[in-house]
This record gives structure tokens, sequence and C-alpha cells, in this order.
């Protein structure tokens, strides 16, 4: 039977993806699991795999489309199988009914979508019907997605009059019409004169996704910052130890120490392994440490999962074959999507000491400076020792400074007794 290939999302901000190019042509045959096509999203390049077993029988995008996620983009069946009734159906830009029966295939595409959108505790009688079964999270016909999509309008927000709370095409409209809240005024553009030899640099999609979700961070959660010195030195001679009996390509890093130290403190922090949801905190079984990346642009977060329980040695090489991907503009979906808690390592720019800014949903972001040899006094007498500076930013509606105070601590007990790092 034949099924469709959809823009999958990747990451829980994504919202389109552009087609770079198709790998694939009509007749081909495709595996579940193969790289059919080549996608853009705001923060990568990334491989598209087929989601279904078969040959390609119709595209409808075309290369260089910018394709909502969950939007049917090809099909693949049986080869000379009768697709026309899907032809006939599909919702994408084809559909003309924006009745209650589309919901049927409305429902086939979500199945199909790898779209996943955390739903609202509470939800009025006319509120979208929202679930991680359905594109981009919300129930809503074809045609009101397409409009939804060309005037960038978000479908949660917008109350459904259809069976069970269904947006659709009357729905947007009116919403459409309703005076516009007025934007903050961090969000809002500014003039700015040009003099002479002033130049004007086009920003990139990964620069405006980063500068939307730092303003969104910084505006909507409630930081605060802890800062405390950690002696360094008992890590790094652990570090050199290891290293001495390994090839260049295995060794591991200063920051893949400081992961690990993180992750082992979080499962006494669940807290700060977290994320907030209004009327509720949601917290995260899998602890998996995300590293902040300079990547040409900007930067990416690449993520070491299950960071707690991998060995010193996967955390390094997960991490390094994740960090050449990204600097290769060639990441896969699960290098960046996942993350339940981020470090910010700038140590490498002879940085002593910054705060971050968190990285939604998450609950915290480290920041890690330089370990530099530094005069301590110990025991009363003045001596040369190696200390690094490290601050949690925090969001104040999930945790407290003591809380957070106690999760430093602890990373500070790991990286001073490193020897944990191996247990």
């Amino acid at each position: 039977m034949a099924e469709f290939i959809v823009m999958p999302k990747l990451g829980f901000d994504m919202r389109e993806g552009v087609l770079n190019q198709w790998l694939k042509k009509v007749g081909d045959p495709v595996s579940r699991g193969e790289v059919v096509a080549e996608i853009e999203t705001d923060k990568a390049t990334l491989d598209l795999e087929s989601q279904v077993d078969g040959t390609l029988l119709h595209m409808f995008e075309e290369d260089g489309a910018l394709v909502p996620i969950g939007t049917q983009m090809a099909i693949v069946g049986q080869e000379a199988e009768d697709i026309s009734e899907l032809l006939h159906t599909n919702g994408n830009d084809h559909g003309s009914d924006d009745g209650d029966a589309d919901s049927q295939k409305d429902e086939k595409v979500a199945a199909a979508s790898a779209a996943a959108v955390t739903a609202p505790s509470h939800a009025s009688s006319d509120s979208p019907t929202v679930s991680e079964a359905f594109p981009g999270g919300v129930k809503a016909s074809p045609v009101a997605r397409r409009v939804a999509f060309e005037h960038g309008l978000d479908l949660a927000k917008i109350p459904g009059s259809g069976q069970n709370g269904r947006v659709r095409k009357a729905d947007v409209e009116a919403f459409m019409t309703k005076p516009a809240a007025p934007a903050p005024a961090v969000a809002q553009a500014v003039e700015i004169p040009q003099a002479e030899g002033t130049e004007a640099v086009p920003t990139s999609r990964l620069r405006q996704a980063i500068g939307q979700r730092m303003t969104e961070s910084k505006t909507a959660i409630p930081h605060f910052y802890v800062t405390t010195d950690i002696d360094m030195a008992p890590a790094l001679a652990l570090r050199k130890q290891i290293n001495s009996t390994l090839p260049d390509d295995q060794k591991v890093t200063v920051n893949d120490l400081i992961v690990k130290a993180a992750a082992l403190a979080l499962r006494d922090f669940p807290n700060l392994n977290a994320s907030y949801a209004g009327d509720k905190l949601l917290r995260h079984e899998a602890i998996n440490v995300g590293t902040a990346v300079a990547v040409e642009g900007g930067l990416l977060t690449i993520v070491q999962r299950n960071t707690d329980t991998s060995t010193l040695s996967k955390v390094a090489a997960d991490n390094k074959a994740a960090i050449g991907r990204a600097r290769d503009g060639r990441v896969k979906p699960d290098d960046i999507q996942g993350s339940t808690f981020t470090i910010s390592n700038l140590g490498a720019f002879e940085v002593d000491h910054f705060i971050a800014i968190i990285n939604p949903p998450e609950a915290a972001i480290l920041a890690v400076g330089s370990a530099k040899e530094v005069p301590v006094v110990v025991d009363g007498q003045l001596s040369i020792g190696t200390r690094m500076k490290v601050t949690i930013s925090a969001d104040h509606r999930v945790t407290d400074g003591a809380e957070a105070a106690r999760f430093l601590q602890t990373v500070k007990v790991v990286l001073e007794n490193p020897l944990r790092l191996l247990l």
C-alpha cells in the first residue's frame, strides 16, 4: 500500500525546512532509513530519510521549496500501483474542501509525520486539538494549515470550531481579522541610519533563529546566576594520564570531563534536568547533555545522549563525531535535538568568566571559563593552583539559588575527585 514521505520535525522549534534537492527520482527504489533528500533547517543541512519502503512513485515538492513540517512530500508504494486517490486527496496545496471530511487524511498525515509538540495542559472547548499524533501537534484541515503557513500563523494559538476542536479555514481567517497584540519593544525592528561605508550584511537563517530563540529566552525566562571556582588540577592530571594511552583521534578533552561531571550531578538534581510547562514541571528521565559548538554563521548545540550512564570514552567519541559533523555542515537530526541540559565552554578562548543564556525548553545552562594557574591560599599558605570558574544560568520558575548552588558543589566535588568520572 502506498504511503507518504513527509517533512519531519527536527527540533522542538522547527516549523519548516527547505528542500535543497532530491537524491532520488521517480521510479527509483527506496528503503526505510535510506537518504532520499537533503533539507535545510534554520540550524543545519540534514539528510532526509525515507519513512517507508517501496518505489518512489510521485513527488509533490520541487528542489528549493520551503516545506512546512508534516507536509506530504512524495509517495512511495509498489511499482505500477494506482495512486490516483492519494493524488486527489493529498492535502498540501491540492485539497479544496475544508470540511470535516478531511479529518481522516489529516490523521493519515499525522501518523506518518515525525512532528511532536507538547500539548498545553488545559484547553478550552474551542481550543484546537493538540496531540503528538498530528502534524505540528495541532488537529487542523489541510487548507487551514496552508493558509496559516502562508501568513506565518501558529495553529496552536487559533481556536478550532470543527469537530473535536479541529481548526478549519474559517477559523484561521477569523483569527487573522483580530487586532494583533502589541509586540514587545525588544522585538520591534529599529530603523538605523546607515552612514557612508556601512555594510549591510544579510543575516543567515541560523543567525535569525539564534536571535529569535535567545530573545524569547531572555524575555520569557527569569534567569538567575550562580558562580563557583573549581580546582582543576586533579581532573587535568587524570586527563593527561588517560590520553597518554590513546591515539590522537580518541583523546579526551577538558569539555568531555565537564560534560560527564554535569551529567553525574544532574542525577541528584532532577529539577535542573527538566522543562517548565506552566502548571507542571517536566522532569526528563534521560540525561542528555548538549555542548554549544561554534560553526560558520553562529552556533549549534550538539547532544550526547544518556550521558550519565555513558563511559567517558563514549562521551568523548560521541562529542568528537557530532562536533565534526556540525562544523562540516552535515549534522544528523539526532546530533542537535533532545538535549536536556547544555554546556557552553569558552575556555579555549582564554575567557575567565561569562554567563550564558538558557537554551529553551531546558531549565539551565552551565557556562565554563578557562582553567588557569592563579595564586591561591591553601592552609594559610600562598601557592599556585589551577582554577576554573563555572556559572550556572537557571530558570527561576523551576529552581532556586540554593538548589543551583548545591548542583555546582556536586560538579565541583566530581571534578576535584575525578576518578568518579570513570566509575
